[in-house]
């Protein structure tokens, strides 16, 4: 099903839908600031199951991002935060940067795993932060990429829609996305490193 919600305003009637596919456990594909994204309630390991699969990766060793509403969600999942790591993240938060942090024992029971990280997403984006509000709950989250090797990532929630229909059950159409992913900063040892440069520039917020 391919749902246009308006990213002026996205708590409208679609969005409803939209939530109660993920309440009864279904995956979704819905806009960020950066690529389109793929996601479930991280409640449901059999939704997480599902998109492994469609994914063509291990859970216990997938590198998920959880798309948090605002930093108030992150002590769920997150060990201690230094106090630097924190400030820098609440400057930059929402928007176009993934942060890798120590996870707390609640990560590996989700993912049936032994992982000891976890990434944090907040996008600037008011549909995927909608849905994380109304939810209740985070989204387990990763980017989708195009099997196309010139064309990393499609833009186009349409020909994302003709591309995944068969595999998920909704997509949001919340105009054109980017074609390139977020910026992902390792904070894990208490140091700030960047291991992916995306959209994102943390030069910009010193």
């Amino acid at each position: 099903m391919l749902i246009y919600v308006p990213p002026e305003n996205p708590n409208s009637t679609n969005l409803r839908i939209v939530l109660e596919c993920l309440r009864d456990g279904g995956v979704i594909i819905y806009p960020t600031d950066t690529v389109y994204g793929i996601g479930c309630d991280i409640n449901c390991l059999e939704a997480v199951e599902r998109i492994c699969t469609i994914k063509k990766i291990n859970p216990k060793k997938a590198n998920f991002s959880f798309i948090c509403y605002d930093l108030s969600h992150i002590s769920d999942f997150t060990k201690h935060i230094d106090t630097p790591i924190y400030k820098l993240m609440n400057k930059t938060l929402p928007g176009p940067f993934t942060y890798i942090l120590q996870a707390n024992n609640k990560v590996p029971k989700l993912f049936k795993s032994k992982k000891k990280t976890v990434g944090i997403r907040i996008p600037d984006n008011d549909i995927c932060r909608e849905i994380v509000k109304e939810l209740g709950n985070p989204l387990m989250s990763t980017s989708i990429r195009d099997e196309d090797d010139i064309v990393e990532y499609t833009t186009d929630p349409e020909i994302i829609y003709e591309n995944y229909k068969n595999f998920v059950d909704v997509v949001v159409h919340g105009g054109y996305g980017k074609n390139e992913p977020s910026t992902v900063v390792d904070c894990s040892d208490g140091n700030v490193t960047i291991i992916r440069q995306g959209v994102g520039n943390l030069d910009d917020y010193v």
